[in-house]
């Protein structure tokens, strides 16, 4: 089904609209991204009025009706104008809008494509509503793989090859252009094999399969040509490796994920967590949290956001706080809580599969807020999708692989 709305408002009527009563008009109609975008500029409101007007027209006679309040429109990565709709069943609709101006007077056109009522829609319709802060990379069709970045992944030891595929998997399968995988020279033959995708590259060992500080001139190098980094999952405890994780957490200029092992390193060294700054993405579960922040997983769990928050603030970094209901708090306040409960996720892995969707949505160029959330609902997705098939156990870390670019592209038909 395709279908065509359009709409006009002069700029003159929106200016006396927000004259007459700004603070309790514009609430109702525009978001908070919406209203820091336009700062009060009439034109912009204009343009997005109209924007929500085409749309809610698009979806006349199909059953779906969105308010203006849930209809996002602002600027892509490359300027156009994105639409974003806010919860509700979408039914798989995508939406498309441009705007003009002429005149004083704002013009749009929006394009509705969604599936016809007998085509299968479940795959669409079973997922829940998405945070605000949820958003996707754009995928322009003129795109090359240097479009979506390189991710760098810093990741596994010996009998722990597991958490560097699924990392650096995760990282490919969420659309970054290009992944590097930092890995010890004797596990370099296995994971050569494994992760046929991924750019394997051994670096130099301070034991067997171990990546210490020895190594520390050579990744960073490779961090200086990554758009973002992941460290940490598998890495193992050698006093060497936690020396590095430190010193490339705060001298390395990407976007990072610190996660597992890397976890591990920060919480030995307490002076160092000050030192990271809102570039960096912490992804503790409640023991991880507990031992960085030296209080107990039950306290941590009697007010998870409380604990986001706090730990976000003192650190100045990006908080992920794993669990039932994952708590996302970024430095200045933001807090994001995500709807998923999902006891399948509960096995090993799978928070390396997260630590990779996360980094592979910064090597695309998403804040690191952004990336946490939207990761965060990804991967939660994928494993409630997962385990509508299979029950609430039995999933694989491994299993998150391939369904991760299908949740993605169902979110990209809803509009995301």
């Amino acid at each position: 089904m395709q279908r065509i709305g359009v709409d006009a408002v002069s700029v003159e009527r929106i200016a006396l609209a927000v004259k007459r009563s700004g603070p309790g008009f514009l609430p109702k109609v525009y978001t908070p991204a919406e209203l820091a975008y336009c700062a009060g500029n009439t034109e912009r409101l204009a343009g997005r009025w109209a924007a929500k007007e085409a749309v809610i027209k698009c979806f006349d006679g199909t059953g779906i009706c969105f308010p203006r309040k849930r209809i996002e429109v602002l600027p892509g990565p490359m300027g156009a104008p994105r639409v974003r709709l806010i919860g509700g069943d979408a039914r798989g609709a995508r939406v498309e809008v441009s705007i003009t101006h002429h005149s004083r007077l704002a013009m749009a056109t929006s394009h509705l494509e969604m599936p016809e009522r007998n085509e299968p829609t479940q795959a669409i319709t079973d997922l829940l509503p998405a945070p605000d802060a949820v958003t996707l990379p754009e995928r322009p069709t003129d795109a090359h793989k240097g479009t979506f970045g390189t991710l760098v992944v810093l990741a596994g030891s010996l009998g722990y090859t597991g958490a560097a595929y699924l990392t650096a998997t995760a990282g490919a399968r969420t659309g970054a252009g290009l992944v590097r995988l930092l890995i010890g020279e004797t596990i370099y033959p296995i994971l050569a094999a494994k992760v046929t995708e991924v750019m394997a590259t051994p670096v130099a060992e301070v034991a067997p399969g171990v990546v210490g500080h020895s190594a520390h001139d050579t990744i960073l190098r490779q961090l200086a040509d990554a758009s973002a980094a992941v460290i940490g999952p598998g890495l193992g405890r050698d006093r060497s490796t936690w020396r590095l994780v430190v010193d490339l957490a705060t001298h390395a200029d990407c976007s990072m994920v610190i996660d597992a092992d890397g976890l591990n390193a920060l919480a030995d060294s307490p002076r160092t967590k000050r030192k990271l700054g809102p570039r960096r993405v912490l992804t503790p579960h409640p023991g991880e949290m507990a031992r960085l922040t030296g209080r107990t997983a039950e306290a941590i769990n009697a007010d998870r956001p409380g604990s986001a928050r706090k730990a976000a603030k003192e650190w100045g970094a990006v908080v992920v706080l794993k669990g039932a209901h994952t708590v996302v708090a970024h430095p200045d306040g933001r807090c994001s809580e995500d709807p998923h409960e999902v006891p399948a996720l509960a096995t090993g892995g799978t928070g390396d599969v997260l630590a990779g969707i996360i980094g592979a949505l910064m090597a695309q160029g998403e804040d690191p807020y952004t990336a946490a959330v939207s990761g965060v609902y990804v991967h939660a997705a994928a494993g409630r999708r997962i385990a509508q098939r299979l029950g609430d156990s039995g999933l694989l870390a491994g299993d998150l692989l391939d369904e991760i670019p299908l949740v993605m592209n169902v979110l990209r038909q809803g509009g995301l």
